[in-house]
């Protein structure tokens, strides 16, 4: 009989992970396995910064371990058919079946049926030898040259067992067992010097398994049956997707994809906290305190953490030159939620003053004109990455970073409050409202009716939705902000068959396949719905919530960004989204109790 989960929400996302940009991994996990064509290999949710010049960048890297596949007693390969659990891989081959789980973050077991079969695959790695229970891969006696120690196991009766030399810095082992009765295999990819070997027994594995994904599903608050299944699969992501703590990342934290950006980054973090303050409120919190935990004297936040160092600075796309690299200010208005959720006073005691020394870093290195008005010194700061409005270059004074910092002081306002000062929440509350003020008079085109981006004081023409930020605040008056929702929600500019389009649609600079030149994004989206609530345009919020539930349901995975035109994600749009899939979390539990955000 095939393996099968007693637990439904298991059962639910039943082959969801399709391995092939879907990886089967598991919370705090840097193992990835994948089937290319009719074998199975394992990335590794790793950088490898000191070696990318010997093994290339991540994205691009060979598998620590390739061409996985199962064999008759005579060594040729079996054919065999995949069903997928989020706990369990079931491998169903002639011989009988396997199945794969995580027996730790570091280890795979894998059951084996009692009958002859080989196992081959190729690690990466310059040295090796067996043993009586298998083998290991430690490298040279200085561990100089291995990238990451392996080592498999096996309680079957080993008939042949052999490690040989391969191409491309591999090395192939071929092994022939005879199983018995809890008989299995174990595979432990480690940076450690010493290795899991100790066999577990079959049935302890697969029911921990379950019974560990079964309780994360279980801690979910419920949804509406017609978001149940996208919505425990971005449940799945928000778990696959966390990192274990290792050097500079001092916090287990969320991935924004496992395979296309792995480590923190500051501004998805904010969005992942959002979705785990809905089930584990530690855990939200700790998406905040990794990237405080690496502040600069002068306040400056960190762009990205990841195992081996933080990035601070990028060179600049137009000239080389090195400037400083963070994201958008979110942290006080991500604290304000999680305090909503939670009720826990000594977080926002914990994070007040690091939040404050943040704002101040904003204003003190970021107004070069001393106008008052914050700009964006690198285009990556924005976290808009390639967008029309850095064509030109930077520095940038942009409707979008003064319209963050709006939020962020009025929601520093709030902590304030909760935190008995008084006179610090009045004067956030004022400087909130100065800054608003500030922000129409310098951005408001009257006769346009949108806030233009300037470049050395001069319009920069690029019609985007961050041209429209100020709505967010809640705070504008009424015509005024009429006329951005007109922009908002007209089909030639930014209300596409799938809003919100990045640039407008009648813009020349519009392409929808091109990250930030047009696709759609779901946090962008999150804003906007929680701008239309705050302003009082409710029913327009509800329908851009239910059109990003609808546009992320429209497709198996979530994805990071999608065409605006078509629903489809672009080829350079990654898999597997955090931010995405929070979003979704969010959207659909509200939805699903009548709220709008």
């Amino acid at each position: 009989m095939s393996y099968s989960p007693a637990s439904s929400f298991l059962q639910m996302l039943r082959d969801k992970i399709t391995l092939d940009t879907v990886p089967f991994s598991d919370r705090a996990s840097r193992l990835l396995v994948f089937r290319r064509g009719s074998h199975l290999m394992i990335r590794l949710t790793e950088r490898w910064s000191q070696w990318e010049h010997e093994v290339g960048h991540y994205r691009q890297r060979a598998p620590v371990v390739n061409d996985f596949i199962v064999t008759d007693e005579n060594g040729a390969q079996l054919d065999f058919k995949l069903t997928t659990y989020p706990n369990v891989l079931s491998i169903e081959t002639p011989l009988g079946e396997l199945c794969l789980a995580f027996a730790d973050e570091e280890t795979l077991y894998l059951s084996l049926p009692p009958n002859k079969l080989g196992i081959s695959f190729r690690v990466y790695a310059a040295h090796g030898r067996t043993d009586r229970r298998g083998g290991e891969f430690k490298g040279d006696p200085g561990h100089r040259n291995t990238h990451r120690n392996v080592a498999y196991t096996t309680n079957a009766r080993l008939i042949s067992n052999t490690i040989t030399a391969d191409q491309q810095g591999y090395l192939r082992v071929q092994l022939q067992v005879e199983p018995g009765a809890g008989s299995g295999f174990l595979l432990n990819i480690t940076p450690r010097l010493g290795f899991n070997r100790s066999m577990p027994k079959t049935e302890p594995v697969l029911t921990t398994a379950e019974q560990r994904w079964h309780a994360w599903f279980a801690a979910a608050p419920t949804v509406d049956a017609q978001y149940a299944r996208q919505y425990y699969y971005a449940w799945w992501i928000l778990r696959a997707g966390l990192l274990s703590p290792r050097y500079f990342l001092t916090r287990e934290a969320m991935a924004p994809s496992v395979i296309q950006y792995i480590g923190v980054w500051q501004w998805d973090a904010f969005f992942h906290a959002l979705a785990y303050r809905h089930m584990d409120h530690k855990l939200a919190e700790n998406q905040l305190r990794v990237v405080l935990d690496h502040q600069r004297e002068d306040g400056m936040i960190p762009d990205a953490v990841h195992d081996e160092g933080i990035v601070m600075s990028i060179a600049l796309p137009l000239n080389a030159q090195e400037a400083d690299v963070t994201k958008p200010p979110l942290l006080a208005w991500t604290a304000w939620k999680l305090y909503q959720a939670s009720g826990n006073r000594d977080f926002l005691d914990e994070i007040y003053e690091p939040i404050v020394r943040w704002n101040r870093w904003w204003f003190e290195k970021n107004d070069g004109d001393g106008d008052g008005i914050v700009e964006y010194n690198h285009p990556y700061s924005s976290g808009l990455d390639d967008s029309p409005l850095w064509d030109e270059g930077v520095p940038v004074e942009s409707p979008d970073i003064n319209t963050y910092l709006v939020l962020q002081a009025q929601a520093l306002s709030k902590i304030a409050q909760v935190l008995g000062l008084e006179d610090e929440a009045r004067e956030w509350s004022r400087r909130a409202d100065e800054l608003l003020r500030q922000v129409i008079e310098h951005f408001w085109d009257e006769k346009a009716g949108v806030f233009w981006a300037l470049r050395d004081h001069t319009r920069i023409a690029a019609l985007t939705p961050f041209n429209l930020y100020p709505l967010l605040t809640g705070r504008l008056e009424r015509a005024m902000a009429d006329r951005l929702v007109a922009h908002l929600t007209d089909p030639q500019e930014f209300w596409a068959n799938y809003p919100i389009a990045t640039v407008a649609r009648n813009d020349p600079h519009y392409s929808p396949e091109r990250m930030w030149r047009g696709p759609a994004w779901m946090n962008i989206n999150y804003l906007f719905v929680e701008g239309l609530t705050r302003s009082g345009y409710l029913d327009t919020a509800r329908e851009l919530r239910d059109k990003t539930l609808e546009l992320m349901m429209r497709h198996s995975d979530i994805y990071e960004y999608y065409n605006p035109d078509t629903s489809d994600p672009p080829p350079n749009a990654a898999s597997v989204f955090g931010w995405s899939s929070a979003v979704f979390v969010d959207l659909a539990i509200k939805a699903s109790r009548g709220a709008i955000i």
